[in-house]
C-alpha cells in the first residue's frame, strides 16, 4: 500500500517542480538578456569592475590611431584645455574649494566621462558648477560668461526661466499672509486639484515633495489596495533614486521587483499569467529608447549609444499592456516625472492614447519650486479601510502642500489649462520634430557623424562612427557656448521659449562643434576598428585589471609595447 502512495507523492513533487520551472523560465525570457535586464547578476559584476586609468601620453592612442593622429589629438586637447580654464577662473575655484564638502558634486564630477578618462577629464577640462543670473534661454556663470541653455534644469525648465522666476514671485505675494504654515491648506490647493484632475482624467490627487517621493507612494497603494506584492518595472527605465525601484547599482537586495522588457509579448505573458503583481511602472520617455538606461556620457566607451522614436508602435504596445493589466488587476502607473506637460497638457495618456490608473508628476509642475504629484483612480488612492480600522497605508509629508509651493504650481497650472493651451502644445511638438530635423540635415551635408533623436523638446545626441573619445564632444559644445547638464550630450533639455533664432545659434554651435571634433582628430580611428572591438578590448582591460595585471592593451599601428594604467587616484 506503500508504494503507490510513494509513487503518487513523488509524481506530486514532479509535477509541483516541474511548474515551478516552467513559471521560473517564463519569468526568463521576459528578462532583457543585456544585463541591464538581470539586476543581481548586474549588481555582482558591478561590483567586481576595477578602477584603472590611462595616462596622459597613451590616453590619446587607446583607439589605435596613428601617431600624427595622436600628435594632432594632444595639441588639440591642450587648446580645448588653456580655452575652457582661461574661461571662467572665478567659476573653476568656486567649484574645487567646494566639491569635498558636497557629495553631490563628487559623484557629478566623477561620471562625466568613461572612468578610464575621469583624472585626464576633472584635471585638464574643468566644469563650473555655479551660475548666478539667467535671461531668456541663456544662464550666465560667476565670470559673465552667457551660454545657452540646454540643460532643462533637468526637465523643471519647461516654458523658461523667465517665466518660472514670475510664478514663484508672484505666488510667493498671493500666499504672503499665511506664510510657511503646514498642516491648514491654502484655498489655492483646491484649485490645484481641480487643474490635476481634469489634466490627468484621474479622480484623486495626494502631493509629495519630489517626484520620487510620488513614485514610492504610487507603488504603496497599489500594494496596499490590491493586496499583491510584486512590482514590474520596464528594463533600462529611471523611477527616481530610491533602491525600491533601481535595477543597477544599488546596494539592497530588492525580492519585490520584476525588470521585464520593454515592448515585449514574454512580457505580456508573464503579467497574464501571475496573481502576484500589484503595479506596473511605465516611465513614457523610454519609447526614445526602449530597453536602454538613461543616456550618459560616462557610459560612452564606444558608438553603441543608439536612440529613435516610433510613436505608433510603441502605443501599440502600450494598448496591449493596458489589456493585460485590465484583465489580470495590476495597476498601470505612468510615470511623468519628467515627460508630463512636454508632451502636451494630456501627457503621454493623450499622446500614445492610453489611459494610466495612476500619473505622477514632479519638476515642472511646481512652477519651479520641487514637488511630486500622484492622481489616480479612488479606489486605489486609498490609505485606510473602513472595514479594518488599524489598517492603514500611512504616507505624510512635513512639507506636502507648501503654500509658497502651492501658489507657484497654481501659476504654471493657470497656463496650462488655459483655452488654446491645447493647440499651442500641438505646435511645440512640431516645432521641435522640425528643428531636429533640421540640425540632423546640417550635420548629415557636412559629413559629421553626429546625429539628434529626440521626443519633443528631450532630445539624445549619437555618434555614427566607432570611437573611444565621444565624451569629448561635451568640452568642445561648453567652449562654444552651450550649458549642459552633468550627463553631457546624453540629455539635451530645451525649454520652450526658445524661438528660431535663438536655436538656430544653438545648431549652428552643436555643428561648429562637431567639426572641430573631426578636425582634431577624434573620429579617426585606426582602419577595422568596430564598436564591438572596443567592447572586447575594453573587457580584456578589466580583466588584466581585475587579475592583478599592471598593464592594459591597446592597439597601436607601430607595434609598441602595450601601455601601463595609472594607479587608481595617481596624476595623469
Amino acid at each position: 500500500m506503500q508504494e503507490p502512495l510513494v509513487v503518487v507523492a513523488a509524481g506530486a513533487a514532479l509535477s509541483v517542480l516541474a511548474w515551478k520551472v516552467h513559471v521560473r523560465l517564463r519569468l526568463s525570457r521576459a528578462k532583457h538578456p543585456s544585463l541591464r535586464g538581470h539586476i543581481r547578476l548586474s549588481r555582482r559584476l558591478a561590483r567586481q569592475v576595477p578602477f584603472y586609468e590611462y595616462d596622459a601620453d597613451d590616453a590619446f592612442a587607446v583607439d589605435g590611431a596613428s601617431d600624427e593622429i595622436v600628435e594632432r589629438r594632444k595639441a588639440a586637447f591642450a587648446r580645448l584645455s588653456e580655452y575652457l580654464i582661461a574661461k571662467a577662473p572665478k567659476t573653476r575655484e568656486e567649484g574645487r574649494a567646494l566639491e569635498p564638502k558636497v557629495s553631490d558634486m563628487q559623484l557629478t564630477n566623477a561620471n562625466r566621462v568613461p572612468f578610464q578618462f575621469r583624472g585626464l577629464a576633472s584635471k585638464h577640462l574643468p566644469v563650473g558648477a555655479f551660475s548666478d543670473a539667467t535671461d531668456g534661454v541663456r544662464i550666465r556663470d560667476l565670470d559673465g560668461n552667457w551660454s545657452y541653455d540646454v540643460g532643462g534644469s533637468y526637465g523643471v525648465n519647461l516654458l523658461g526661466n523667465d517665466f518660472y522666476k514670475t510664478a514663484i514671485e508672484r505666488g510667493v505675494e498671493r500666499v504672503r499672509e499665511l506664510g510657511p504654515v503646514l498642516g491648514p491648506y491654502h484655498p489655492l490647493v483646491r484649485d490645484n486639484v481641480e487643474s490635476i484632475r481634469h489634466i490627468s482624467g484621474q479622480d484623486e490627487v495626494s502631493f509629495h515633495m519630489s517626484g520620487t517621493e510620488a513614485v514610492m507612494q504610487a507603488v504603496r497603494l497599489a500594494r496596499f489596495n490590491t493586496g499583491r506584492s510584486r512590482l514590474v518595472t520596464l528594463c533600462g527605465a529611471y523611477h527616481g533614486w530610491w533602491d525600491g525601484v533601481q535595477g543597477m547599482g544599488h546596494q539592497r537586495p530588492v525580492d519585490d521587483m520584476y525588470m521585464l522588457k520593454d515592448t515585449s509579448r514574454d512580457t505580456l505573458r508573464v503579467l497574464d499569467t501571475r496573481g502576484d503583481i500589484a503595479c506596473v511602472l511605465v516611465n513614457p520617455l523610454q519609447a526614445l529608447h526602449p530597453n536602454r538606461g538613461a543616456s550618459s556620457d560616462a557610459m560612452l566607451l564606444n558608438s553603441s549609444r543608439s536612440a529613435g522614436l516610433d510613436r505608433e508602435s510603441y502605443s501599440a504596445w502600450l494598448k496591449e499592456l493596458r489589456e493585460v493589466c485590465t484583465r489580470r488587476g495590476i495597476v498601470l502607473v505612468f510615470d511623468e516625472v519628467f515627460t508630463g506637460f512636454r508632451l502636451g497638457p494630456g501627457g503621454a495618456q493623450a499622446y500614445f492614447d492610453v489611459r494610466a490608473d495612476m500619473v505622477t508628476y514632479g519638476k515642472t509642475i511646481g512652477g519651479g519650486l520641487p514637488v511630486g504629484v500622484l492622481a489616480g483612480r479612488a479606489d486605489l488612492m486609498r490609505r485606510y479601510r473602513d472595514d479594518r480600522p488599524a489598517d492603514l497605508c500611512f504616507a505624510r509629508g512635513t512639507f506636502n502642500s507648501h503654500p509658497y509651493v502651492m501658489a507657484s504650481m497654481n501659476e504654471f497650472l493657470t497656463v496650462v489649462t488655459r483655452d488654446g493651451w491645447d493647440a499651442e502644445a500641438c505646435r511645440q511638438l512640431e516645432i521641435w520634430d522640425r528643428r531636429r530635423s533640421a540640425l540632423n540635415g546640417m550635420l548629415a551635408a557636412r559629413q559629421l557623424p553626429v546625429r539628434a533623436h529626440g521626443m519633443a523638446s528631450v532630445w539624445m545626441l549619437t555618434y555614427e562612427t566607432p570611437g573611444r573619445f565621444n565624451w569629448l564632444l561635451q568640452y568642445y559644445l561648453r567652449a562654444e557656448g552651450l550649458a549642459l547638464s552633468w550627463v553631457g550630450t546624453g540629455r539635451l533639455i530645451f525649454s520652450h521659449d526658445y524661438t528660431d533664432a535663438d536655436f538656430d545659434a544653438v545648431a549652428e554651435r552643436i555643428v561648429r562643434a562637431a567639426e572641430r571634433m573631426r578636425d582634431d582628430g577624434w573620429w579617426a580611428a585606426a582602419p577595422g576598428m568596430t564598436d564591438r572591438a572596443i567592447s572586447r578590448r575594453v573587457f580584456k582591460e578589466m580583466l588584466r585589471r581585475r587579475i592583478g595585471g599592471a598593464r592594459t592593451d591597446r592597439p597601436n599601428e607601430a607595434g609598441r609595447p602595450p601601455v601601463s594604467a595609472q594607479r587608481a587616484g595617481g596624476d595623469p
